[in-house]
C-alpha cells in the first residue's frame, strides 16, 4: 500500500492542472496561473515520495507524464492563448497548439532517454516551460500589463519556450555529477536575474517567481554555447 502516497502526489498535479484549465475557462487567470504553479510543487513531491518509500513503480512513472503533459503542456497552453494570444488569430493558435505539442514531444523524448541521457535535462523541462507562461501571466497581471500592445513579441516568445523544450540545448538537472557550469554562464544568469527583480521590483513575487524561471531557460542557452565552443578549441 506505500505506492498510494507518491500516486496521490502524481494525482495532484492533474487535479490542479485541470482547476487551472477550469480557471482558465472562467477567465480566472490568476488562479490559473497559481494553479500551474501548485502541480509543479505536487509533481516535484511525488518522485521523492516515491524514492523515500521505496516505492517507484513503472504504472507511478507513467502517470507522471501523462499528468505532466496535462498541468504544464495543455493548460499553460490554454492558459496563454485565453489570456491574451487569441488576439492574434491563426498565430495565436498555432503557437498555443505548438506549445503543447512540443510538451508532449518533450515528455515522449525524456520516457526513452532515460538510460542513456545522464547529468542533465535535454531541452527545457516541461514543467520549467509551463511555469514561464504561468508566471509572467501573473507578472502581466500585477503590473497590468497588456502583452497583447507588445505586438508579436509574446506568442513568438511562446514559440521559442515551445522549442528550447525539443532542443538539444542541455540544462543542469542540480543532482551533481552533470556538466560543467560555465562561471560566464553563472554571471550572466545572475545579472539578468537581478535585472528582473530590479524592473519588477514593485510586483515583487511575481518578479522572483519570473525571475527563476526565465533565468533557467536562459542559461541553459548560454552554458550550452561555452561548452560548445570549449569542445571546439580542444
Amino acid at each position: 500500500m506505500k505506492w498510494i502516497l507518491p500516486n496521490a502526489c502524481t494525482a495532484a498535479n492533474l487535479f490542479f492542472g485541470m482547476l487551472s484549465i477550469i480557471s482558465t475557462y472562467e477567465e480566472n487567470y490568476f488562479h490559473a496561473s497559481i494553479f500551474i504553479l501548485l502541480a509543479l510543487i505536487a509533481d516535484g513531491m511525488d518522485g521523492r515520495v516515491a524514492r523515500a518509500l521505496n516505492a517507484a513503480s513503472e504504472l507511478g512513472k507513467e502517470m507522471d507524464s501523462l499528468c505532466d503533459l496535462g498541468s504544464f503542456g495543455i493548460a499553460p497552453a490554454f492558459l496563454a492563448y485565453a489570456f491574451c494570444m487569441h488576439d492574434f488569430g491563426l498565430l495565436g493558435k498555432a503557437a498555443a497548439i505548438i506549445f503543447a505539442l512540443c510538451g508532449m514531444w518533450r515528455l515522449a523524448r525524456f520516457n526513452v532517454n532515460t538510460n542513456i541521457v545522464h547529468g542533465f535535462f535535454m531541452g527545457l523541462a516541461i514543467p520549467a516551460g509551463g511555469c514561464i507562461i504561468a508566471t509572467t501571466t501573473l507578472l502581466f497581471l500585477a503590473k497590468d500589463i497588456k502583452p497583447e500592445n507588445f505586438g508579436l513579441i509574446y506568442p513568438i516568445t511562446v514559440i521559442i519556450v515551445a522549442y528550447l523544450m525539443v532542443s538539444h540545448v542541455h540544462y543542469p538537472d542540480f543532482k551533481g555529477g552533470g556538466e560543467k557550469l560555465f562561471l560566464v554562464a553563472k554571471i550572466f544568469a545572475l545579472i539578468m536575474f537581478a535585472g528582473i527583480i530590479y524592473i519588477t521590483r514593485d510586483a515583487i513575487i511575481p518578479g522572483i517567481l519570473t525571475a527563476i524561471f526565465s533565468t533557467y531557460a536562459i542559461f541553459g542557452i548560454v552554458n550550452s554555447l561555452f561548452r560548445l565552443m570549449t569542445r571546439d578549441k580542444i
